[in-house]
C-alpha cells in the first residue's frame, strides 16, 4: 500500500458548502507529490446518526472503509468529524470480532465485507507525518511576516484520544507547528480548545429565523465568546480545520455581529489556504471570494 497515495474522502459538508477547503487541500497535497484518488461511491460517514441509530452509523462508516479496502488504499479525510467516525469504527471493528461479524452481516447484503486492512488519516496527519515540517518549510516561497493568527482545533480532530491518537488534546501542538512553518505568528487565547457551537446549530436552524438569529441562541453565544477572546488577543485571522467550525466563525460571523451589536471582522482561513498562500498560490487560485468575512484586506496588507 503506497504511503504517497490516498483515497480522498470528502464527506457531505465540504462538497456542498465549503468548496474552498477542498480546493486548497488538493493544491497543497498534490504539490508534495501525494496522489489523491477519487472516491466517487462514498456515502455519509455516519456521524449524524450516532447515537440515534448506532448500528446504521457503524454500517455507513464500514461501507466507506470497504471501498478503500477494495482499492488497497488508505483514506485521507478533510473533515474532523468524518475522520473521527471512520477512525473510531475502523479501530473498533478490528478489535471486536463479534461486532465485526454483526456489521459484516449487514454489509453482505450489498456484497461487501470489512476485513480491517486500511487506515484513515486526516489532512494534518498527512502533512505532519508523511510530508513533515522540513519539507513544508522548504516549500514556502512567500513566508508570512507579522501575521498574527490563532487556531481553532475543534472537538473531533483530537478527541477522544484513545480512539483518535493524534497529538495531546489538552496541550495540542500539531496545528501550531504547521502554522508556524508558514512564518505566521501563532497566538494563544482564552478558551482556545472550547467548542464553536456548531453541534447545537441544527436545532437552531429549525426554529423561527427571528428566534435563531437572536442573542439567546446558545450556538451563537459560544461562537461569539470565542470571537471576543480572539479580538482581545489581537488576532488578525483564525485558522480552522473543520468545515462546520469554519462556517460557524465565517458564515455566521456577520449574524453574530448583528445579534450582539459588536464588530469583529476576523477573517477565517482553512489551514491549507494559509499554507497555499505561503507556497505562492494566489487568492484567485484558492476561491477566497467564497469567504463571508473577506480576507483580502488583511492579506493585501501583508
Amino acid at each position: 500500500m503506497s504511503k504517497s497515495t490516498y483515497l480522498l474522502y470528502l464527506g457531505c459538508a465540504i462538497p456542498s458548502r465549503v468548496l474552498s477547503y477542498e480546493i486548497s487541500a488538493r493544491k497543497v497535497i498534490e504539490s508534495f507529490d501525494v496522489e489523491l484518488v477519487e472516491m466517487p461511491e462514498f456515502n455519509c460517514c455516519g456521524l449524524p446518526l450516532d447515537p440515534i441509530s448506532h448500528d446504521m452509523m457503524l454500517v455507513l462508516a464500514a461501507q466507506n472503509l470497504c471501498l478503500a479496502e477494495q482499492q488497497d488504499l488508505n483514506i485521507m479525510t478533510l473533515c474532523p468529524g468524518c475522520n473521527g467516525t471512520l477512525r473510531k469504527v475502523n479501530k473498533t471493528l478490528k478489535e471486536d470480532e463479534g461486532l465485526k461479524e454483526r456489521v459484516n452481516g449487514y454489509l453482505s447484503k450489498v456484497g461487501m465485507e470489512f476485513k480491517g486492512k486500511t487506515e484513515v488519516k486526516h489532512l494534518i496527519q498527512v502533512l505532519a507525518e508523511d510530508i513533515g515540517l522540513k519539507k513544508i518549510k522548504d516549500s514556502v516561497q512567500k513566508p508570512f511576516k507579522n501575521f498574527k493568527v490563532a487556531a481553532h482545533y475543534g472537538c473531533h480532530i483530537l478527541r477522544p484520544y484513545e480512539l483518535i491518537g493524534i497529538d495531546d488534546p489538552e496541550n495540542a501542538t500539531i496545528l501550531k507547528e504547521l502554522i508556524e512553518a508558514t512564518g505566521a505568528k501563532y497566538l494563544n487565547y482564552e478558551n482556545e480548545m472550547e467548542c464553536c457551537g456548531a453541534t447545537i446549530i441544527i436545532s437552531g436552524e429549525r426554529a423561527a429565523a427571528s428566534e435563531w438569529l437572536g442573542k439567546d441562541n446558545i450556538s451563537l453565544q459560544l461562537a461569539r465568546d470565542k470571537l471576543v477572546h480572539l479580538k482581545e488577543a489581537g488576532v488578525q485571522a483564525l485558522i480552522t480545520l473543520c468545515p462546520s467550525c469554519y462556517r460557524m466563525y465565517d458564515f455566521n460571523q456577520p449574524i453574530i455581529e448583528r445579534a450582539f451589536n459588536e464588530s469583529f471582522k476576523i477573517p477565517v482561513l482553512h489551514y491549507p489556504e494559509l499554507l497555499a498562500l505561503a507556497m505562492g498560490f494566489s487568492p484567485d487560485d484558492l476561491a477566497l471570494n467564497e469567504h463571508r468575512v473577506n480576507p483580502s484586506e488583511i492579506l493585501g496588507s501583508l
